[in-house]
């Protein structure tokens, strides 16, 4: 039962990340209407430079990790701050949309929780 849940949680992060990534290069969904000012200034000035091109590709770099199954903790750990700031968008700037956010974190944070073992050094003070 775990082990199912974990899969599907792998698998619905890997592929969120990896079409969403892929959306920001080729556009195949239709841009977001509705976003509060403060919102699309911030979205706008990230599209003009080069991190909208890092963070997608990341995306979709990441994306791909999950879904294959390959280096899982690394994935997570690059995405950690992609995720925290997708839901700090949400709850500040976009909150109609916290919902979605929150679900990207809880999968974050719950496959986090089934690989910490991989992250036990990490946590270890030398």
């Amino acid at each position: 039962m775990i082990q199912n849940i974990k899969l599907g949680a792998r698998l619905l992060l890997g592929l969120i990340f990896f079409v969403f990534g892929l959306n920001g290069f080729i556009s195949f969904f239709p841009v977001q209407e509705g976003l509060n000012p403060k919102a699309l200034s911030l979205m706008t000035s990230m599209q003009n430079s080069y991190l909208f091109t890092f963070i997608k590709s990341c995306e979709v770099f990441c994306g791909l990790l999950l879904l294959s199954g390959q280096f899982i903790p690394l994935a997570l750990v690059c995405l950690a701050p992609i995720v925290i700031n997708i839901f700090l968008f949400h709850l500040i700037l976009q909150p109609n949309e916290i919902i979605i956010a929150s679900a990207i974190l809880v999968l974050e944070i719950s496959l986090i929780i089934f690989h910490f073992s991989a992250f036990k050094n990490l946590l270890q003070r030398k």
